[in-house]
Protein backbone atom coordinates (compact mmCIF):
# COMPACT_ATOMS: atom_id res chain seq x y z
CA UNK A 1 0.00 0.00 0.00
CA UNK A 2 1.41 3.38 -0.75
CA UNK A 3 1.69 5.98 1.61
CA UNK A 4 -0.86 8.53 -0.70
CA UNK A 5 -3.35 6.01 -0.02
CA UNK A 6 -3.05 6.11 3.46
CA UNK A 7 -5.57 9.45 4.14
CA UNK A 8 -7.78 8.26 1.05
CA UNK A 9 -7.88 4.53 2.77
CA UNK A 10 -8.35 5.94 6.17
CA UNK A 11 -11.18 8.24 4.89
CA UNK A 12 -13.35 5.85 3.23
CA UNK A 13 -13.33 2.91 6.13
CA UNK A 14 -14.52 5.85 8.78
CA UNK A 15 -17.29 6.57 6.63
CA UNK A 16 -18.50 2.67 5.53
CA UNK A 17 -18.26 1.84 9.28
CA UNK A 18 -19.87 4.83 10.42
CA UNK A 19 -22.62 4.55 8.12
CA UNK A 20 -25.98 1.72 8.84
CA UNK A 21 -26.47 -0.93 6.36
CA UNK A 22 -29.56 0.04 6.06
CA UNK A 23 -28.61 3.39 4.39
CA UNK A 24 -25.52 2.06 2.50
CA UNK A 25 -28.42 -0.88 1.13
CA UNK A 26 -30.72 2.13 0.15
CA UNK A 27 -33.59 1.16 -2.33
CA UNK A 28 -31.12 -0.21 -4.71
CA UNK A 29 -32.25 -2.68 -7.13
CA UNK A 30 -31.24 -6.21 -7.37
CA UNK A 31 -29.75 -8.19 -10.05
CA UNK A 32 -29.69 -11.77 -10.99
CA UNK A 33 -25.86 -11.81 -9.67
CA UNK A 34 -23.56 -13.86 -7.62
CA UNK A 35 -20.93 -12.06 -5.46
CA UNK A 36 -18.26 -14.40 -4.71
CA UNK A 37 -14.85 -13.70 -2.69
CA UNK A 38 -12.90 -15.77 -0.09
CA UNK A 39 -10.44 -14.41 2.85
CA UNK A 40 -7.47 -15.59 4.87
CA UNK A 41 -6.95 -15.38 8.99
CA UNK A 42 -4.73 -12.52 8.75
CA UNK A 43 -7.57 -10.40 6.54
CA UNK A 44 -10.55 -11.81 8.59
CA UNK A 45 -10.54 -8.28 10.89
CA UNK A 46 -11.12 -5.93 8.01
CA UNK A 47 -13.69 -8.55 6.13
CA UNK A 48 -16.78 -6.11 7.43
CA UNK A 49 -15.69 -3.08 5.91
CA UNK A 50 -15.03 -5.12 2.59
CA UNK A 51 -18.61 -6.31 2.69
CA UNK A 52 -19.99 -2.63 3.93
CA UNK A 53 -18.26 -1.94 0.64
CA UNK A 54 -20.34 -4.24 -1.32
CA UNK A 55 -23.39 -3.31 0.35
CA UNK A 56 -23.10 0.94 -0.80
CA UNK A 57 -23.59 -0.78 -4.56
CA UNK A 58 -25.62 1.17 -6.46
CA UNK A 59 -27.26 -2.42 -7.47
CA UNK A 60 -27.98 -5.30 -4.80
CA UNK A 61 -26.69 -8.80 -5.44
CA UNK A 62 -29.00 -11.61 -4.55
CA UNK A 63 -25.93 -12.80 -2.17
CA UNK A 64 -22.74 -12.03 -1.15
CA UNK A 65 -20.97 -15.30 -0.76
CA UNK A 66 -17.81 -15.27 1.66
CA UNK A 67 -15.79 -18.70 1.27
CA UNK A 68 -13.39 -19.50 3.93
CA UNK A 69 -10.92 -22.74 5.08
CA UNK A 70 -13.26 -24.90 7.10
CA UNK A 71 -10.67 -23.81 10.31
CA UNK A 72 -11.85 -20.27 10.52
CA UNK A 73 -15.40 -21.41 11.48
CA UNK A 74 -14.83 -20.07 15.00
CA UNK A 75 -12.76 -16.80 14.32
CA UNK A 76 -15.36 -14.54 12.70
CA UNK A 77 -15.02 -11.30 14.63
CA UNK A 78 -17.80 -9.39 16.05
CA UNK A 79 -18.30 -6.92 13.51
CA UNK A 80 -19.63 -9.50 10.95
CA UNK A 81 -21.32 -11.43 13.23
CA UNK A 82 -23.09 -8.16 14.00
CA UNK A 83 -23.74 -7.39 9.64
CA UNK A 84 -24.64 -10.95 10.03
CA UNK A 85 -27.34 -10.59 12.72
CA UNK A 86 -29.44 -7.74 10.67
CA UNK A 87 -32.61 -9.01 9.53
CA UNK A 88 -32.35 -6.91 6.00
CA UNK A 89 -28.80 -9.00 5.57
CA UNK A 90 -29.70 -12.64 6.90
CA UNK A 91 -30.34 -13.88 3.34
CA UNK A 92 -28.07 -11.18 1.44
CA UNK A 93 -24.14 -12.25 3.49
CA UNK A 94 -23.42 -15.87 3.50
CA UNK A 95 -20.03 -17.64 4.66
CA UNK A 96 -19.06 -20.74 3.59
CA UNK A 97 -16.35 -23.36 4.60
CA UNK A 98 -14.45 -25.21 2.41
CA UNK A 99 -11.14 -27.86 3.32
CA UNK A 100 -9.50 -25.89 0.63
CA UNK A 101 -7.23 -23.23 1.60
CA UNK A 102 -6.27 -21.87 -2.38
CA UNK A 103 -7.56 -18.81 -3.59
CA UNK A 104 -9.51 -20.29 -6.18
CA UNK A 105 -12.04 -21.25 -3.96
CA UNK A 106 -13.93 -17.77 -4.37
CA UNK A 107 -15.03 -19.02 -7.68
CA UNK A 108 -15.32 -22.46 -7.81
CA UNK A 109 -17.93 -22.96 -5.64
CA UNK A 110 -20.21 -20.41 -5.98
CA UNK A 111 -20.22 -21.57 -9.65
CA UNK A 112 -21.05 -24.79 -8.24
CA UNK A 113 -23.72 -23.80 -5.45
CA UNK A 114 -25.22 -21.17 -8.27
CA UNK A 115 -24.80 -22.55 -11.75
CA UNK A 116 -27.27 -20.83 -13.60
CA UNK A 117 -26.15 -17.48 -12.00
CA UNK A 118 -23.81 -14.71 -13.05
CA UNK A 119 -21.04 -14.54 -10.83
CA UNK A 120 -18.80 -11.53 -10.05
CA UNK A 121 -15.57 -12.07 -7.37
CA UNK A 122 -13.52 -9.58 -5.71
CA UNK A 123 -10.94 -9.67 -3.26
CA UNK A 124 -10.66 -9.02 0.46
CA UNK A 125 -8.67 -6.08 0.98
CA UNK A 126 -9.95 -3.40 -1.29
CA UNK A 127 -13.12 -1.08 -0.82
CA UNK A 128 -15.02 -1.25 -3.90
CA UNK A 129 -16.63 1.86 -5.88
CA UNK A 130 -20.09 2.01 -5.29
CA UNK A 131 -20.46 1.75 -9.38
CA UNK A 132 -18.63 -1.21 -9.50
CA UNK A 133 -20.76 -3.83 -9.74
CA UNK A 134 -23.57 -2.61 -11.89
CA UNK A 135 -21.00 -1.30 -14.73
CA UNK A 136 -19.63 -4.67 -14.64
CA UNK A 137 -23.46 -5.86 -14.99
CA UNK A 138 -24.47 -3.37 -17.88
CA UNK A 139 -21.74 -4.92 -19.80
CA UNK A 140 -22.57 -8.46 -19.12
CA UNK A 141 -26.13 -7.44 -20.57
CA UNK A 142 -24.54 -6.29 -23.78
CA UNK A 143 -22.26 -8.24 -24.11
CA UNK A 144 -23.65 -11.72 -22.27
CA UNK A 145 -21.18 -14.33 -23.86
CA UNK A 146 -18.02 -12.82 -22.59
CA UNK A 147 -15.82 -12.87 -19.44
CA UNK A 148 -15.43 -9.06 -18.16
CA UNK A 149 -13.31 -7.81 -15.56
CA UNK A 150 -12.13 -3.93 -14.92
CA UNK A 151 -8.42 -5.03 -15.47
CA UNK A 152 -6.63 -7.63 -18.65
CA UNK A 153 -3.48 -8.17 -19.51
CA UNK A 154 -2.17 -10.01 -22.60
CA UNK A 155 -0.20 -12.86 -22.43
CA UNK A 156 2.81 -12.20 -24.59
CA UNK A 157 5.25 -14.16 -26.48
CA UNK A 158 8.52 -12.71 -28.12
CA UNK A 159 9.48 -13.41 -31.63
CA UNK A 160 10.74 -17.12 -31.16
CA UNK A 161 7.49 -17.88 -29.48
CA UNK A 162 8.63 -17.72 -25.79
CA UNK A 163 6.42 -16.65 -22.98
CA UNK A 164 7.51 -13.01 -21.83
CA UNK A 165 7.84 -12.40 -18.14
CA UNK A 166 4.83 -11.56 -16.60
CA UNK A 167 5.11 -7.88 -15.90
CA UNK A 168 5.43 -7.45 -19.61
CA UNK A 169 1.95 -8.84 -20.18
CA UNK A 170 0.36 -5.51 -20.82
CA UNK A 171 -3.02 -5.01 -22.50
CA UNK A 172 -2.32 -1.97 -25.26
CA UNK A 173 -6.19 -0.85 -26.39
CA UNK A 174 -4.76 1.17 -28.81
CA UNK A 175 -3.03 -2.03 -30.67
CA UNK A 176 -4.47 -5.25 -32.58
CA UNK A 177 -3.83 -8.39 -29.55
CA UNK A 178 -5.59 -10.97 -30.05
CA UNK A 179 -8.57 -11.71 -27.66
CA UNK A 180 -7.18 -14.80 -27.16
CA UNK A 181 -4.76 -13.91 -25.10
CA UNK A 182 -6.66 -11.34 -22.51
CA UNK A 183 -6.53 -12.38 -19.20
CA UNK A 184 -8.74 -11.38 -16.37
CA UNK A 185 -7.45 -9.35 -13.51
CA UNK A 186 -9.36 -10.94 -10.46
CA UNK A 187 -8.69 -7.98 -7.63
CA UNK A 188 -10.47 -5.21 -9.48
CA UNK A 189 -13.21 -7.52 -10.19
CA UNK A 190 -14.54 -10.12 -13.31
CA UNK A 191 -17.99 -11.37 -13.98
CA UNK A 192 -18.71 -14.64 -15.09
CA UNK A 193 -21.31 -15.57 -17.60
CA UNK A 194 -23.35 -18.72 -17.14
CA UNK A 195 -21.27 -21.89 -17.92
CA UNK A 196 -18.35 -19.50 -18.64
CA UNK A 197 -15.64 -22.49 -17.59
CA UNK A 198 -14.85 -25.75 -18.78
CA UNK A 199 -16.04 -28.48 -16.80
CA UNK A 200 -12.79 -29.53 -15.25
CA UNK A 201 -12.64 -26.02 -13.57
CA UNK A 202 -13.33 -27.60 -10.28
CA UNK A 203 -10.26 -30.44 -10.49
CA UNK A 204 -8.98 -29.44 -7.22
CA UNK A 205 -5.67 -32.05 -8.02
CA UNK A 206 -5.11 -30.39 -11.17
CA UNK A 207 -5.14 -26.94 -10.58
CA UNK A 208 -3.26 -27.29 -6.93
CA UNK A 209 -0.18 -29.14 -9.38
CA UNK A 210 -0.57 -27.03 -12.17
CA UNK A 211 -1.48 -23.59 -11.23
CA UNK A 212 -1.68 -23.57 -7.02
CA UNK A 213 -1.16 -19.71 -6.72
CA UNK A 214 -2.61 -18.24 -9.55
CA UNK A 215 -6.49 -18.88 -9.57
CA UNK A 216 -6.90 -16.41 -12.28
CA UNK A 217 -4.44 -18.01 -14.46
CA UNK A 218 -6.19 -21.59 -14.22
CA UNK A 219 -9.47 -19.94 -14.91
CA UNK A 220 -8.13 -18.12 -18.30
CA UNK A 221 -7.21 -22.04 -19.07
CA UNK A 222 -10.81 -23.27 -18.67
CA UNK A 223 -12.04 -20.20 -20.38
CA UNK A 224 -9.77 -21.25 -23.42
CA UNK A 225 -10.45 -24.34 -23.10
CA UNK A 226 -14.66 -23.68 -23.12
CA UNK A 227 -13.82 -20.86 -25.73
CA UNK A 228 -15.07 -18.34 -23.40
CA UNK A 229 -13.88 -14.56 -24.85
CA UNK A 230 -12.81 -11.95 -22.27
CA UNK A 231 -12.91 -8.41 -22.44
CA UNK A 232 -12.15 -5.40 -20.56
CA UNK A 233 -15.45 -3.72 -19.12
CA UNK A 234 -16.29 -0.69 -21.43
CA UNK A 235 -16.41 1.82 -18.49
CA UNK A 236 -14.02 2.14 -15.60
CA UNK A 237 -14.47 2.50 -12.44
CA UNK A 238 -12.33 4.14 -9.68
CA UNK A 239 -9.67 1.99 -8.55
CA UNK A 240 -10.67 -0.44 -5.66
CA UNK A 241 -9.25 1.55 -2.62
CA UNK A 242 -6.90 -0.53 -0.55
CA UNK A 243 -7.35 -1.18 3.09
CA UNK A 244 -4.98 -0.31 5.19
CA UNK A 245 -3.69 -3.64 7.20
CA UNK A 246 -4.46 -5.80 4.61
CA UNK A 247 -1.25 -5.92 2.84
CA UNK A 248 1.61 -7.55 4.39
CA UNK A 249 0.44 -10.63 2.52
CA UNK A 250 -0.24 -10.75 -1.78
CA UNK A 251 -0.12 -13.80 -4.04
CA UNK A 252 0.56 -10.70 -5.71
CA UNK A 253 3.90 -10.25 -4.00
CA UNK A 254 4.83 -13.86 -4.73
CA UNK A 255 3.90 -14.43 -8.75
CA UNK A 256 4.57 -11.15 -9.87
CA UNK A 257 8.07 -10.05 -8.44
CA UNK A 258 9.53 -13.81 -8.73
CA UNK A 259 7.64 -14.20 -11.90
CA UNK A 260 6.15 -17.51 -10.73
CA UNK A 261 2.81 -16.56 -12.97
CA UNK A 262 5.37 -17.28 -16.17
CA UNK A 263 5.80 -20.56 -14.60
CA UNK A 264 2.54 -21.77 -13.32
CA UNK A 265 1.06 -20.34 -17.05
CA UNK A 266 3.71 -22.32 -18.84
CA UNK A 267 2.94 -25.62 -17.23
CA UNK A 268 -0.88 -25.05 -17.95
CA UNK A 269 -0.28 -24.45 -21.47
CA UNK A 270 1.60 -27.70 -21.80
CA UNK A 271 -0.57 -29.24 -20.31
CA UNK A 272 -3.62 -28.74 -21.83
CA UNK A 273 -1.88 -27.45 -25.49
CA UNK A 274 -3.14 -24.36 -25.44
CA UNK A 275 -1.93 -21.75 -28.32
CA UNK A 276 -1.77 -18.81 -26.39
Amino acid sequence: MKLKEFPISLYHATRLNWTSPQALLGNSQTIPVIVSMTTIPSRLGKLALVLRSLLQQTVRPERIMVWMHESMKEQIPPAVIKLLTRLELRDLIELRYTPLSCSHKKLIHSIEAFPNHVVVTCDDDFMYHKDWLNTLYQDHLAFPQYVIAQQIRSITRDDWGGLKPYKQWRYHPELEQDPKTFLAIGGKGVLYPKQALHPDYKDAELFLRLAPKADDLWFKAMELRNNTPVRRCSKLVPEPIPIMGTQSFSLKKENVDRDMNLNQWQRLSDYFKLEV
